[in-house]
């Protein structure tokens, strides 16, 4: 869908759009700013191949952040106005940015219902030449990661649809990543089987087939077992609890005088808490010189780097010594360690598919 997006046809119609809904009473008054950053950014979308360098004059950038949203809000400007006159038979419409899915209520005569089909299809079609692509009527689909059925009673179930080319490429034992990454793996996969999965034996299958894949890829079932029994538990409880008052909400935290520091793992990196013990040791506790300081003025706030006598990546990686708030810093920053990165009649389906913190400091070293 991206590529085919004609560029100069999309800036015209969501400029159009922003103007109309920022010029709103009470909106914020930076239409203009905007719509200049959309130019810039998707007129601009520059390619390397090779040693080569290409600017790319059709369609829309695929690497692009605001590509997504972009082509949402370009379609769903046609959508307003042809899907509402298709409400007696098109009783449900979504779509995620090229994938659609609908549930179609037919016409009592066949060759009435074939004609209305064709004319709904037609007009999916008649947007500045995108085209889709629509699955006949049917009771079974696949979409995203679902297979939906309509059973004969009416109700829908779904289960688990993965592609036949899925080759579960899982990361193995051996790599350079957490310890925590297969347990996150675990726990977030199961719940996410016996959350799409309406029976059980279908559960029980994809969890099976999940596990094993894990074990092709080289981990130890003494390692799998306790975790998927976890997970298993982790997800009856979540699910059992899911939309009830009692939850427990996500903790919120204040954000707004703090900076954040993003190490890429590694596993000969010092280990997190040995950095932030060696930090509320060190320069954090020291007010005055303190490596992250809030500067808050009537207009506005915003945190800053200041250059305080902060502890160093050699103090950091050796853990050796007293670090204090006099230890030298040089032309480093505590904050630059290491890879770095701050901050029928029965209704039937159908279906379409078509931080960084700027401050002046040296590169970061690289920790051997």
């Amino acid at each position: 869908m991206y590529t085919n997006i004609k560029t100069d046809v999309a800036l015209t119609l969501i400029s159009e759009l922003i103007r109309q809904e920022l010029h709103k009473p009470q909106q914020p008054s930076y239409t203009e700013a905007l719509i200049s950053a959309l130019h810039i950014v998707f007129t601009n979308s520059i390619v390397k191949f090779g040693d080569t360098y290409w600017r790319q004059i059709s369609g829309t950038g695929m690497g692009i952040a605001p590509a997504p949203p972009w082509a949402t809000i370009f379609y769903a400007l046609h959508e307003q106005h042809f899907v509402p006159k298709w409400s007696n038979h098109l009783i449900f419409y979504k779509r995620f940015i090229d994938d659609i899915i609908g549930i179609w209520l037919p016409h009592p005569d066949m060759a009435t219902n074939t004609s209305l089909g064709s004319a709904f299809c037609n007009d999916l079609q008649q947007w500045h030449g995108l085209e889709w692509t629509v699955s006949p009527l049917s009771t079974r689909c696949n979409f995203m990661d679902l297979t939906l059925t309509i059973t004969p009673t009416g109700k829908i179930d779904t289960n688990l649809f993965e592609k036949s080319q899925n080759l579960y490429l899982y990361i193995p034992p051996g790599s350079a990543h957490p310890k925590g990454m297969i347990k996150g793996l675990i726990f977030g996969n199961t719940l996410r089987i016996m959350r799409l999965c309406s029976h059980k034996g279908d559960t029980t299958t994809h969890l099976t087939n999940f596990k094993t894949r894990l074990l092709a890829r080289g981990y130890p079932l003494s390692l799998l077992e306790p975790l998927f029994l976890q997970a298993i538990q982790h997800a009856d409880t979540f699910i059992t609890n899911q939309g009830r008052d009692h939850c427990t909400p996500p903790p919120t935290h204040d954000t707004s005088t703090k900076i954040f520091l993003h190490l890429e793992f590694h596993p000969e990196d010092p280990k997190p808490q040995d950095i932030h013990r060696h930090g509320k040791n060190t320069s954090l506790n020291q007010k005055a010189n303190a490596p992250c300081e809030t500067c808050a003025t009537p207009s506005k706030r915003r945190s800053i780097l200041t250059a305080s006598q902060s502890p160093t990546v050699d103090h950091l990686i050796s853990g050796i010594g007293s670090l204090s708030a006099t230890s030298p810093v040089g032309d480093e920053m505590s904050l630059a360690i290491g890879r770095v990165a701050l901050v029928s009649s029965s209704p039937l389906f159908f279906d379409g598919w078509m931080g960084c913190l700027r401050h002046p400091m040296p590169s970061p070293r690289k920790i051997s």
